[in-house]
């Protein structure tokens, strides 16, 4: 697919995608398709990161290839390995002569991990790093240096390149600060959580069955649920659950409604007590 040509343009696709972009992030996702820059992403958990991620891989006509990052992740696991146990099968299965290593070692033995799948498919794909947050400061570096070169080498194979690179979108819930070296190499956007009436449409545009009076009523008790101290504060999948859940149940929100279906909405056990003692506050008019 020929890359959006403006910003406008873009918003409109990312809609199409059912994903309604402010222009700030349009602006940045359009830079860094333009200029074939990594796009960074930070923000609370459920604001869209990953989302917008998928989206651009369906409207461009681009595979997506996810790298989830964690405690302890390394370089094997994000760039490749090899089959041992397909190796060990080879060598068993040959009668007679000696094995070599480039038959060992040929691209039939090779188990992509998303890296190497992502370098090698260029433009044709989307790479979304996630959570980068969550791994270690090594492996940021690692990083750095393929986000640099688009390349990676492979000892008994030689360099893969890629022609041109792919869309690099990473996303971190700020769990720990990035490196600067990282975020220098990157556009960088915050997407923070939507004014009411964006939030509202998000909702309309996600759940068309829902009515407006509906979304209004839960955006609005969402947004009274984020004012108080919880451990994990409802981002806009949370939101757009809570509408399809009440909308399911052909329900309004109500104190006796929210009360039943908080579990939509509130993630944590501790949160959960301090809500359901604040539910006049938060279902004011029930």
């Amino acid at each position: 697919m020929t890359l959006p040509a403006s910003v406008a343009e873009l918003t409109e696709t990312l809609r199409r995608g059912d994903y309604l972009a402010d222009r700030g992030l349009a602006t940045a996702v359009h830079v860094a398709l333009s200029l074939h820059r990594p796009l960074l992403l930070e923000g609370e958990v459920g604001v869209g990161k990953t989302e917008i991620a998928k989206v651009l891989a369906t409207v461009l006509g681009r595979d997506l290839i996810r790298l989830q990052c964690y405690e302890g992740i390394d370089t094997n696991q994000a760039l490749y390995e090899w089959d041992y146990s397909r190796q060990l099968l080879h060598i068993r299965t040959l009668q007679s002569g000696d094995v070599t290593t480039a038959e060992l070692f040929g691209p039939e033995f090779l188990l992509e991990r998303p890296l190497l799948r992502a370098v090698r498919a260029g433009d044709r794909a989307v790479l979304l790093i996630d959570e980068v947050d969550r791994a270690d400061d090594e492996f940021e570096a690692f990083l750095l240096e393929v986000l640099s070169d688009f390349q990676i080498s492979i000892p008994e194979i030689g360099t893969v390149s890629a022609d041109a690179p792919p869309l690099v979108v990473l996303t971190s819930n700020r769990t720990r600060e990035l490196h600067d070296a990282l975020k220098r190499r990157c556009m960088y956007h915050w997407i923070d959580y939507p004014p009411f009436d964006r939030e509202v449409a998000i909702v309309l545009l996600r759940s068309p069955g829902v009515s407006a009076a509906l979304a209004r009523s839960v955006v609005a008790a969402v947004t009274r649920l984020r004012e108080l101290e919880l451990a994990k504060p409802p981002g806009v999948a949370e939101t757009i659950d809570w509408a399809r859940t009440l909308d399911f149940l052909g329900a309004d929100l109500t104190e006796a409604t929210a009360a039943d279906t908080l579990g939509a909405v509130v993630k944590d056990r501790d949160d959960l007590t301090l809500v359901r003692e604040s539910l006049g506050e938060i279902v004011p008019d029930a």
